[in-house]
């Protein structure tokens, strides 16, 4: 059976780069995969949360996945803290992997910075817990950004040591990356060089999944552009970085490619293609925003739906982590 598992961290202001970079291609693979999608809460503490906007931002996460389309009761959806298997299987994982592994981790380098030894030792073992994600589910398939492709590998090098290491050939397979859709990286509006952040100062330099029509219409109007006119041709857009941003996103919300938006507005002015872009972020946003909205007046509901994905969640990691002790040497009652 293929199976995918995908997460993402908790940690507020999402914006259309999460939706079309992560979310919406989730929705896609529900038609073709057993999926579990997960809210990881657990790697967001890896850096400093407080503790009431974090479970306001996991209500929200939970809330953007349902509206976008991530269908609960067909698939599960659950946040990583109640699934003690993820925690368990960590630490396994921990005395498989190899320091000299860790060390090459470029996002811990990137996250830690100068201040590399007041990180947590949980951001530094940040690889080792999303193995764990992934394998306590033996899941086959995880869509991927290109920063998280590293810490797939490592995963499937923890499972391959598991399994040579304890002579349980094939019992953890070998998960495979799903590179989806056509807007994997969503750019800033404000820097077509820099990637759409949550983190950026600016709020003009990103577009909310919680922006009302005047706000996404003011923020398009105001995007960062260049004097020429739209070209026709995809390869004029080199060293046009914020021309390309624009027609990427318009390609994605509109299920086309970036050739044939511009066999449709080449040779256009910016002031009327951002017209047409912000009729389509309206049409394709305005209903999830407003789901969103419903849902996240709902606490109830969304802790419901989470409880009892947590629950089918532990149904399928259980029997998978009572194996791994067994072939561990651990006691089990």
């Amino acid at each position: 059976m293929e199976r995918v598992f995908s997460g993402a961290q908790p940690t507020g202001n999402l914006h259309l780069g999460n939706y079309l970079g992560a979310i919406r291609n989730w929705v896609a693979l529900q038609k073709q995969y057993d999926c579990i999608f997960c809210v990881v809460d657990m790697h967001a503490i890896t850096v400093w949360q407080d503790p009431k906007e974090l479970r306001s931002n996991i209500r929200e996460l939970a809330a953007s996945m349902i509206a976008s389309g991530i269908d609960p009761e067909k698939h599960v959806l659950f946040n990583q803290s109640q699934v003690s298997a993820h925690a368990e299987l960590a630490w396994i994982f921990n005395c498989v992997a190899r320091i000299g592994w860790m060390n090459r981790m470029t996002q811990f380098k990137e996250k830690a910075g100068k201040h590399r030894e007041n990180a947590s030792l949980g951001l530094y073992a940040y690889p080792s817990l999303m193995a764990a994600d992934i394998l306590a589910y033996k899941a086959t398939h995880v869509p991927v950004g290109e920063d998280q492709k590293q810490h797939l590998e490592l995963a499937r090098d923890i499972a391959l040591k598991f399994n040579n290491d304890y002579g349980v050939e094939d019992f953890f397979p070998q998960p495979e990356p799903l590179i989806l859709g056509p807007a994997t990286r969503v750019m800033s509006l404000r820097d077509g060089a820099k990637k759409m952040s949550k983190s950026d100062a600016s709020d003009m330099a990103r577009i909310n999944m919680t922006d009302d029509a005047d706000t996404l219409s003011k923020k398009i109007r105001k995007a960062k552009t260049d004097p020429e006119p739209l070209p026709s041709e995809a390869a004029s857009l080199e060293g046009r970085p914020e021309a390309k941003n624009l027609i990427t996103i318009y390609a994605a919300l509109t299920d086309s490619t970036v050739d044939a938006v511009l066999a449709e507005h080449g040779g256009t002015q910016f002031s009327g293609f951002k017209q047409a872009l912000t009729d389509v972020v309206v049409e394709k946003l305005a209903p999830i925003t407003e789901e969103m909205a419903r849902l996240k007046a709902d606490p109830a509901y969304i802790d419901s739906a989470l409880a009892k994905g947590a629950e089918r969640a532990n149904a399928i990691a259980q029997p998978i982590l009572r194996e791994v002790k067994e072939i561990v040497g651990f006691l089990n009652s």
